[in-house]
């Protein structure tokens, strides 16, 4: 593999793992993967949802394995292939794939965002799809798939419960993040904790227009004090977008909190060069409040 893309930062370019399952080709963010394995056998756990195999323990980790076939609505996959283990938020989980064809360098701005006039049973998984040589490869959303499977690894509102009584206020945020499901998540927690004002965007590129037109409206910190961004997005990922945010002097000591699922040392290492304020970890919804809180309310 090639390792240069791990040490650039901002480049808005991604390494792509591409493998098989059903005959068909999807895609995963190589930053989410640990490690690539043989298959072997799982323990079943009892009344587990359908989609999860089983359990096992590679070197004295126990692992969840889960049947993508399944998840993809395609049938059980049969033994044998492989094991994706992949980590993000902080979990570790292990992906029954077909087989493994290549890793390819690609950019944020090549991904196409899927519409509701896609008609597959992937429609709602995927977080983009891109046409590679001629070759369609579906980026599954591997954070949703998890999410279906077990709700509660994903956003509670009752972590904004138990920060009790909170103030309106009306601190401009901005929040881009490409899953509608946890934009409206997000945007509702921290409506519920007192943020009224809170302008949503679907990607790093939508957001950048909107910082653009707020730098022509007056004073800055009127329309546009701290940005939420998650890594992953098509167009323009969130990197990329503190980058231009960092460059930029009349946004250069705007706060932002990168709050995403692949929030690891080599990642935590990029958003700290990159100039971010804060790095969370989804779900943590209770601590996003918390550190914009430190960040525009002190």
């Amino acid at each position: 593999m090639d390792s240069k893309i791990l040490l650039e930062n901002g480049t808005n370019e991604l390494e792509i793992l591409e493998f098989v399952v059903g005959g068909n080709s999807y895609g995963i963010n190589v930053a989410k993967i640990r490690e690539i394995i043989p298959y072997q056998p799982v323990t079943p756990v009892p009344n587990a949802h359908p989609s999860i195999e089983g359990i096992f323990m590679p070197r004295d980790v126990m692992i969840t394995a889960i049947d993508l076939s399944n998840c993809l609505q395609l049938g059980a996959a049969k033994s044998g292939g492989l094991f994706i283990v992949t980590s993000f938020n902080k979990l570790d989980i292990a992906f029954h794939v077909e087989s493994v064809v290549d890793i390819h360098r690609v950019s944020w701005a090549d991904i196409i965002k899927p519409t509701a006039t896609v008609a597959s049973v992937e429609d709602g998984i995927s977080t983009g799809i891109i046409n590679y040589k001629g070759k369609l490869i579906i980026i599954l959303d591997f954070e949703k798939i998890v999410t279906d499977i077990n709700p509660d690894t994903g956003i509670k509102l009752s972590e904004i419960d138990a920060l009790g009584a909170r103030e309106r206020n009306s601190v401009p945020i901005i929040i881009a993040e490409d899953s509608l499901l946890l934009n409206k998540l997000i945007s509702d927690s921290l409506r519920k904790a007192g943020y009224d004002n809170v302008v949503r965007c679907e990607n790093g590129q939508e957001a950048w227009n909107v910082i653009q037109d707020c730098k022509k409206m007056g004073t800055l910190e009127d329309h546009f004090q701290l940005l939420i961004t998650d890594i992953e997005m098509p167009l323009m990922d969130g990197h990329h977008l503190l980058k231009l945010i960092r460059e930029d002097p009349q946004t250069a000591d705007i706060p932002v909190i990168i709050f995403s699922s692949l929030i690891n040392d080599e990642m935590r290492r990029k958003g700290e060069q990159l100039g971010a304020n804060a790095q969370l970890s989804k779900p943590e919804i209770g601590n996003l409040v918390t550190q914009i809180d430190e960040l525009v309310l002190r």
